[in-house]
């Protein structure tokens, strides 16, 4: 058994397409598990102790490669470090071509690509308990590793996101976010890039801005907002307390943003994920970020953003089956609720 679990985690992880559907499945080796380590059993949560043994405090003493990117105080501490995630779900390339396989009527590839955590310095200081400043080194550092990586041979896509608290898939509780650089295109994303052309070929008009916009001059789903960017419950919201942040200026990709605009951008995310955070008692979340993708097209009809959303409820056999979510308070007094905090 012990051996062919070996087997497995050595063996390179697989992108799978769904051939009725053209979705794209990870198959994440790396992190192979028995059959039998998928009984369900009572959630502990994540553990908590002083950060001596935190794998993010102290990642050289835990066999951690090289950091890609580190932030350093002028006291020779370090505010932030990037690191390749010692459990990948992506590998990174060999420099050999890709493999393309068939089996029978499947479709699958090798699962090459990029990994990446990134962490800030203190164990238990979140999003939401952060200063602006502090929360604009974390964005730094996103763009920054997108730069790095946008242009590599085997990208097409980068997604930036956070998980907080264990329901939402954090493993570890120190804070940090995860960076994935990734030879395809996401299904998701593929719709939002369709559904945005449509509106505008239709409207002549980008459907961010369009939401945008009407956003800010109604206020009613409003919890937020800067002379550059606006942070809203989205009228169709998947998730109660949904929350979107978005330039209120037509921008189709989040690496361009500049300097100035950061400093605006930690404000919105910050302040929106700190009433989240107040609202609803330190609820767990995801936050992350959609942008164009770096597979050298042009999108011009798309509009970059943040989606947070807190994880209040578990998705059920109507959800699982319909693809349908529900939610369970509508945006405008989710919004009216997030602002007066």
């Amino acid at each position: 058994m012990e051996e062919n679990k070996q087997k497995q985690k050595n063996k390179p992880s697989e992108l799978r397409q769904d051939i009725v559907t053209g979705d794209w499945v990870v198959i994440a080796t790396g992190r192979a598990k028995r059959p039998e380590d998928f009984a369900v059993h009572k959630s502990e949560g994540i553990e908590e102790d002083s950060g001596k043994k935190c794998f993010f405090c102290y990642p050289e003493e835990t066999g951690q490669e090289k950091d890609t990117l580190i932030y350093q105080t002028s006291d020779g501490d370090w505010s932030l470090r990037v690191i390749p995630n010692k459990f990948p779900a992506f590998t990174r390339p060999s420099g050999k071509a890709i493999k393309h396989q068939e089996e029978g009527p499947y479709f699958w590839m090798e699962s090459i690509g990029y990994h990446e955590i990134i962490i800030t310095r203190d164990h238990r200081k979140q999003i939401a308990q952060m200063d602006k400043y502090t929360v604009a080194e974390v964005i730094d550092a996103y763009q920054e590793r997108y730069l790095d990586l946008m242009n590599k041979k085997s990208v097409n896509y980068i997604e930036i996101f956070h998980n907080h608290g264990k329901e939402a898939g954090a493993s570890i509780s120190h804070p940090h976010s995860q960076l994935v650089a990734i030879p395809v295109i996401s299904p998701y994303i593929k719709s939002e890039l369709d559904g945005a052309e449509k509106y505008w070929r239709g409207n002549k008009h980008c459907v961010y801005c369009a939401m945008a916009e009407w956003e800010a001059e109604k206020k009613t789903r409003v919890i937020f907002e800067n002379d550059e960017f606006i942070a809203f419950c989205p009228f169709a919201s998947r998730a109660a307390f949904e929350v979107w942040v978005m330039p209120k200026k037509h921008k189709p990709y989040f690496e361009r943003t500049s300097v100035n605009s950061r400093i605006k951008l930690a404000e919105t995310l910050q302040i929106s994920i700190r009433k989240i955070y107040k609202a609803l008692d330190n609820p767990p979340y995801n936050f992350y970020i959609h942008t164009a993708p770096c597979d050298g097209k042009d999108y011009p009809h798309y509009h970059w953003h943040i989606e947070i959303l807190p994880r209040t409820s578990i998705w059920a056999g109507f959800e699982l089956s319909t693809g349908v979510e529900v939610s369970t308070i509508i945006p405008e007094e989710a919004a009216g609720f997030l602002k007066d905090q």
